[in-house]
């Protein structure tokens, strides 16, 4: 191949890129601690250090089309365009009111109709294929490769099913890579522990019109990991859990029909130092296309649920379930406590026909009841179900007063299923519906495309303490999934069990759930875990009887001005402080062992403050529901320390001291 020589230092508005000799591009980032290196030769590689140190090796890239066309196999450079990207994001919602958006990027434009995009951040980076072809084509494969310095450790959450038929729903598994089987394959996003501290996370940005990818074991290289996605479904059938389920049972020879000009998915390189990091990153949302037109309308806040606490009210003059007065309870206690929405969870209407109701509801009348109370009403929908009668049913649901449809059992993201999410979520937003995805894959930033897709699933959440023996969810899971699955983006993780045990104690029941770990655990995660739409997952009688523990729950927010990350250890700990207005909240939890945890109010500004703080009582190793309520009053000058139970927490609400 004829070789092109380029040698030049280019710093224009604080952009500093390097193209060095033999189609060598440096791309460092604004503070100069990643050095992204792109090498144009036979085929394209990447590379990373992170302060000089090197992280990944050069490692292949390309995109393999149907006709035997390869984007990336003897590219010839036609144009290289570079510049420095210095601005705010205001997000309509999020951990955080601002984003501040800094990188450096090179885009390499080759001959034939394709380019790639590099973008380095502080925290990370990201690279992405862009195609201008004078045709529609199919992608047989895209060739994704992540050659380790070493044999890195991983925290890696495997499927059960290497079918590509999965929820994103399994632990996190602590191994070396070489300890990772080659017959099974990662969900995204992955963690790797390099030397010195630094950790990667592994995943995906802007996904359309294209597979989910996921990550195996790559035979050809030792130490490394390799992209997998599923292939394009030709044939289904119905199956799954109560037949909720297409189950894709022939797939093509490639993964996915695409048009001539498009961009491809970010891969995206999420980058720490240190763990803290981890639990505030913002790389996924950066790297997603923004929103066209208005979404103001979109309204986070909290949900009484009925399906975990599988209706169990108690001292109420009927008898509870799917029927009318029971959701009218709901309405009533959301109502009396300030929670924006009820959820109409399995059961409100016929699954397979989304206009037949179950005869023992009146849908006007609860609709009705409930916009009389100020309350919205969310209706759960089998994806399948709904896809059959999409604008049918949510024409319906608005003539309804429905404010938003919780769809589920999608279980896939080849590529009709990926196109599926964009189509409701697409049909939804024309309608001012909201949209929560369960049997979900990850986010990959389709929340900043169409703000009104709230929240998301893809994780171990509590209803597996209904089903899943003898474990159901830990601990130790609990403070995991901060650090891994959440910088991929929200997780409706569906805390709030006010039956709370240790793991001795803990059994698995469906109609009479409990958390393990302890009432103030629980808590915690109202403020640690990032959900705009967050459920309230016990019933509400459950909830009327723990006065103070329903006062702080009303009183918590779902999206946030400010997070203030304290302190964390992957797996270990976690400790964030977040404002909302003038207040702040603060969460901490811990995993199955004991531990002392501090807090620095330092994040407060000047004045007084009163600190209304449940913490782990003292018996909570034993019966997790005992907590103590104590309230004080703070300056950013203080500094507490709190004793965590097992599987223990505490949160405070701090707000000014008038």
């Amino acid at each position: 191949m004829k070789k092109i020589t380029l040698s030049f230092l280019l710093i224009l508005n604080g952009l500093l890129l390097i193209a060095q000799t033999d189609e060598t591009f440096t791309i460092l980032s604004p503070d100069k601690s990643l050095i992204i290196q792109v090498d144009v030769n036979e085929k394209i590689y990447y590379s990373l250090q992170v302060r000089e140190q090197e992280i990944i090796k050069p490692s292949p890239i390309s995109i393999t089309l149907e006709d035997g066309e390869v984007l990336g196999e003897n590219p010839k450079i036609r144009k290289v365009i570079n510049d420095y990207v210095n601005e705010d994001i205001y997000p309509i919602f999020g951990n955080k009111s601002e984003i501040d958006e800094k990188y450096n990027f090179v885009e390499v434009i080759f001959k034939g109709g394709y380019s790639l995009e590099v973008r380095a951040y502080n925290d990370g980076f990201g690279y992405r294929f862009k195609s201008a072809l004078k045709k529609d084509f199919k992608v047989v494969t895209e060739e994704v490769t992540y050659n380790f310095e070493e044999d890195y450790p991983i925290y890696i959450s495997q499927p059960r099913t290497n079918n590509f038929q999965h929820s994103y729903e399994d632990f996190y598994n602590y191994l070396k890579l070489s300890e990772v089987s080659k017959d099974s394959m990662g969900m995204l996003p992955i963690l790797v522990e390099a030397k010195k501290n630094v950790k990667i996370g592994l995943t995906e940005a802007d996904l359309f019109d294209y597979p989910g990818m996921h990550l195996a074991i790559n035979e050809k290289g030792k130490n490394s990991l390799k992209g997998v996605f599923p292939g394009y479904p030709t044939k289904t059938k119905i199956g799954g859990h109560n037949d909720f389920n297409l189950v894709v049972t022939e797939r093509a020879d490639y993964i996915a029909e695409s048009p001539g000009t498009r961009n491809f998915p970010w891969r995206v390189f999420i980058v720490s130092e240190i763990d803290t990091e981890l639990l505030d990153n913002d790389l996924v949302y950066k790297l997603s296309k923004p929103a066209e037109g208005d979404f103001s309308w979109v309204k986070p806040g909290k949900v009484a649920w009925d399906w975990w606490n599988a209706m169990n009210l108690k001292g109420v003059n009927f008898k509870s379930g799917i029927n009318t007065e029971t959701y009218k309870y709901f309405i009533d206690f959301a109502a009396e406590h300030g929670i924006e929405y009820v959820n109409l969870d399995e059961g409100w209407s016929d699954q397979f026909d989304l206009l037949k109701l179950d005869d023992q509801i009146d849908m006007i009348e609860i609709l009705d009841y409930a916009k009389k109370k100020n309350v919205d009403i969310i209706v759960w929908c089998v994806a399948r179900t709904l896809d059959a009668q999409l604008e049918e049913a949510l024409d319906q649901f608005v003539e309804w007063g429905v404010k938003g449809i919780k769809v589920d059992f999608m279980d896939r993201d080849d590529q009709v299923m990926v196109d599926f999410y964009n189509r409701v979520a697409e049909e939804a937003a024309k309608r001012k519906l909201l949209v929560n995805f369960h049997g979900a894959y990850k986010p990959t930033g389709l929340n900043k495309t169409f703000p009104n897709v709230i929240n998301q699933e893809a994780v171990r959440g509590l209803e597996y303490n209904k089903f899943a023996k003898p474990m159901g969810t830990t601990a130790d899971h609990a403070v995991t999934i901060p650090f891994i699955r959440m910088l991929a983006g929200s997780m409706d993780y569906t805390p709030g069990a006010m039956v709370n045990a240790q793991s001795e104690d803990f059994v698995v029941r469906f109609d009479r759930p409990m958390s393990q770990g302890t009432r103030c655990q629980q808590l915690a995660m109202f403020i640690i875990y990032y959900s705009p739409l967050q459920m309230l997952a016990d019933a509400p009688t459950a909830y009327e009887g723990e006065p103070e523990i329903l006062d702080f729950l009303s009183k918590v927010p779902t999206t946030w001005d400010n997070t203030w990350v304290i302190s964390g250890k992957v797996g270990e700990y976690a400790v964030i402080a977040k404002q909302k207005g003038e207040d702040w909240f603060v969460g901490g939890m811990t995993n199955t062992e004991a531990r002392t945890l501090a807090v620095n109010f330092s994040f407060l500004g000047d004045g007084e403050f009163l600190a209304e703080i449940f913490k782990d009582g003292l018996n909570a190793d034993r019966l997790g529901e005992d907590y103590i309520k104590e309230t004080k009053t703070i300056k950013a000058s203080n500094r507490m320390e709190f004793d965590l139970a097992p599987g223990g927490g505490f949160s405070i609400r701090i707000t000014p001291k008038k």
